[in-house]
């Protein structure tokens, strides 16, 4: 009589398969999670625009003047956020030294591959006297708050709420931009 024992058990063909299938499957989650990484991050940039208008407010609330930017070695004066060519800077400091906010955020995507450290990007804050780009002078000084890069969108970002004047837009320098006057305080 012959003894045959059949081994329980996967070839080696079994498991290529099923190895290669885990892999695609893995990067076909990797892929979407980027864009999901993507949307949370700007979800993220719009809580603190948020945030920052709120601190914008209370600091003209406790001091009658909206918050000094910082002029930083970044970006032609604006105050920006991140700033890696100052490591000292924070956006807009006076926020936090006045005790207004905690502390106030930095964009979380950090500088963009290919971005020199003084170059335009993430976060940014200007303070205008009254009147400059044809705006109402009766209305007062003003600022712009913006975001350049919202990762979900390319040009205009949906939501955004936009500022002008007469003679300039801001809308196209940034995806995301608010602003506000010191009469609106």
């Amino acid at each position: 009589m012959l003894n045959i024992k059949f081994q329980k058990g996967f070839t080696l063909i079994e498991l290529l398969v099923v190895i290669s299938i885990i892999g695609m499957l893995s990067g076909i989650v990797m892929v979407s999670l980027q864009g999901v990484r993507g949307k949370a991050r700007d979800a993220k940039r719009l809580n603190d625009m948020n945030e920052i208008v709120k601190g914008i407010h209370f600091y003209y609330d406790k001091y009658g003047q909206l918050p000094a930017a910082d002029a930083d070695s970044c970006c032609d004066g604006w105050n920006q956020a991140p700033c890696k060519a100052d490591t000292n800077h924070t956006f807009i400091n006076i926020l936090k030294t006045s005790g207004v906010m905690g502390s106030v955020p930095d964009d979380p995507g950090g500088k963009p591959a290919g971005y020199a450290d003084a170059d335009c990007y993430g976060y940014a804050y200007y303070i205008y006297p009254a009147g400059s780009y044809g705006c109402n002078v009766n209305r007062g000084s003003f600022f712009v708050l913006g975001i350049r890069d919202m990762e979900t969108s390319t040009g205009t970002y949906l939501g955004s709420p936009g500022f002008n004047c007469t003679g300039r837009n801001w809308q196209g320098e940034f995806e995301w931009v608010t602003g506000g006057y010191e009469t609106d305080f």
